[in-house]
């Protein structure tokens, strides 16, 4: 319904009163309006069908070039939009899509990954339209290309979409490499300057976090400084633990058990145990 100004009830507030108080909140802001998140749903959607037209779009030929470049200028109105300073927005959305095909191969290990390690997939199809993990880690994958590319605030909106429908929040300045899985996925957290290597397997609940964060002398905090724990290859981590700190590495073909709370690095190839009864964990060769 369309309300007016000159239809309003007695009993009304004053709304030029309110609407002058309300100046200076977030007024001035170069961005984009209420659209823009409707839009950047749409760009995650068309990113998905251009590179897997089989699976989320129509005919693949004609479906790819349409999509690719629906991609493309989409992509570029939303770049106008952002906060400056922001990278040419035609020249970057060229860049995003020239990247594509690396995204696309290394989504396809991603796949492959959760297909073969989880007994309950059936195909790999299911996996793309059914895994939470899937949906998270491929909005993931684009949205970090774009945070490579020096995009303000577009790539955060997505691994926050990303987040809020799937429950997995992984930040789009973390590294990961190939052959990634998150089993289940609901609660994982994987903080911005978290590094991943190749084949590792997460499961729910598990925290990828910063132990601390460093104050500047006029109490603010300090950005920019590596902050979140570096995982090495082959590294499974089992429901709910915790790693925290940018100092933290796990070694290659470590395992870390459920409930395990991490403040300290693991040598290559031990397990982690969370202990029964002390608190503390304890750790196997």
């Amino acid at each position: 319904m369309n309300y007016r100004l000159e239809q309003q009830s007695p009993g009304a507030p004053d709304f030029g009163a309110i609407a002058r108080a309300l100046e200076g909140c977030g007024d001035g802001q170069d961005i984009g309006g209420a659209g823009l998140k409707q839009q950047v749903q749409e760009l995650i959607d068309l990113v998905r069908e251009s590179m897997f037209p089989d699976v989320f779009g129509g005919p693949a030929l004609l479906s790819r070039e349409r999509s690719l470049a629906e991609t493309f200028y989409l992509l570029r109105d939303i770049l106008e939009q952002l906060p400056r300073p922001c990278p040419p927005a035609e020249e970057t959305a060229r860049r995003f899509l020239e990247q594509l095909p690396e995204v696309k191969a290394l989504l396809e290990t991603d796949v492959r990954a959760a297909y073969e390690g989880d007994p309950a997939a059936r195909n790999e199809k299911e996996v793309m339209l059914a895994y939470p993990a899937f949906e998270a880690i491929s909005i993931f994958r684009a949205a970090h290309c774009l945070y490579v590319l020096g995009v303000p605030v577009l790539p955060r909106m997505m691994t926050e979409y990303a987040h809020r429908i799937t429950g997995i929040d992984i930040h789009p300045g973390a590294t990961i490499g190939g052959h990634f899985f998150i089993d289940h996925g609901t609660g994982v957290v994987i903080g911005e300057t978290t590094t991943i290597g190749e084949h590792v397997k997460l499961y729910q609940g598990v925290t990828l976090g910063a132990k601390s964060f460093e104050v500047a002398p006029d109490g603010t905090l300090v950005k920019g400084i590596k902050r979140h724990p570096d995982l090495g290859d082959h590294v499974v981590v089992y429901a709910g633990a915790t790693i925290l700190g940018g100092s933290t590495v796990i070694g290659d073909g470590c395992v870390i058990g459920g409930n395990v709370w991490l403040t300290h690095s693991v040598p290559p190839g031990e397990t982690v145990l969370a202990a029964r009864s002390s608190g503390e964990n304890s750790r196997e060769s």
